[in-house]
């Protein structure tokens, strides 16, 4: 979605999960869909020629293994799946799969996002030998930690992007790539939105129980509900529950139905119109069947793609 609105052409997509092909399909109808394992996908020999021309290969590799909420280190190296049933895989190295599939296809340029936790502690090595895999796949490679607050998007999300050009299209010095013309610039400087900008009149799910009981002793300075239950409690349940102000930018929005996002102002999480707003999805994206919520915070915001290929196209694909 994002591409579409820089005006690029999306012709395909190559997916896991039948679930997610399936809402792919409903909201995108692409030219071809590919429902399969990337380890069998990039070793297809029957791919349509249109595969080898293309100006972006883009691509998410599954992040769990890096996540800062995760297991990280704990769970390198072994097979893993999310809930919609897709066969066992080892996450942390679908990375180099991708790379793969590039080193294949020969893409003008190459695409990746991650987690924030892919630069940190034992995960850096992971980073080298990511850029080591590019540079053999015939690609010069710069990674960046962006902010989708500061590129138009109303939530704070932030998000590993490596961008890479085919050897062959750029003349200068490898040195100069990244640092001068034709540089990619990918500094954003937007102003962030705050959420009072994007809250809606509709309400999501009220609280109830003992989640509503410790709402409704919130004080200011409280930015979670554990905070509210540790001075109430003495205990830190609750520690994924965030309560949101108007006046500041939206959290992360992520999958889990159990880390809410609840307005400090009253007591209901989140609606779906204003996960939408936070997510930049259009009102009548069809979910099929799908939680706006986990769909939407397994999903890079679109104007965040949308900004980075603009200047993909602007900064290098014009040159």
């Amino acid at each position: 979605m994002g591409y579409k609105l820089a005006g690029f052409n999306v012709i395909g997509c190559n997916e896991i999960d039948p679930k997610m092909a399936e809402c792919y399909k409903a909201n995108h109808n692409p030219k071809y869909c590919f429902v399969e394992p990337i380890q069998t996908f990039k070793d297809r020999d029957d791919l349509p020629e249109e595969l080898y021309e293309l100006d972006i290969l883009d691509g998410s590799p599954p992040c769990s293994s890096f996540s800062t909420i995760g297991n990280r280190e704990k769970d390198w190296g072994k097979e893993k799946k999310f809930r919609e049933g897709q066969a066992d895989q080892v996450l942390d190295t679908l990375f180099f799969d991708f790379i793969e599939l590039g080193k294949k296809l020969q893409p003008k340029v190459i695409i990746a996002e991650n987690v924030k936790g892919l630069l940190l502690g034992e995960a850096q090595k992971y980073v080298n030998d990511i850029l080591i895999a590019y540079d053999a796949a015939g690609y010069y490679v710069d990674y960046k930690l962006l902010e989708a607050l500061e590129m138009g998007v109303p939530q704070g999300r932030q998000r590993v992007f490596f961008y890479a050009i085919r050897k062959d299209l750029y003349k200068g010095n490898f040195a100069d790539l990244f640092q001068t013309q034709p540089c990619l610039d990918m500094s954003f400087k937007e102003q962030p939105i705050v959420f009072s900008s994007i809250a809606s009149d509709e309400n999501g799910k009220e609280l109830t129980g003992k989640a509503r009981v410790l709402w409704e002793q919130r004080q200011d300075g409280d930015t979670l509900l554990s905070d509210v239950c540790y001075r109430v409690e003495g205990k830190k349940n609750y520690f994924s529950s965030m309560l949101q102000q108007g006046s500041k930018p939206l959290y992360t929005i992520v999958a889990s139905s159990s880390s809410p996002i609840i307005h400090y102002s009253k007591p209901y999480i989140l609606s779906k119109s204003e996960l939408l707003s936070g997510g930049t999805f259009p009102i009548d994206y069809r979910f099929c069947g799908q939680e706006p919520k986990y769909l939407i915070g397994m999903s890079v915001p679109p104007v965040m793609t949308a900004q980075i290929a603009t200047r993909i196209y602007e900064q290098w694909l014009t040159e």
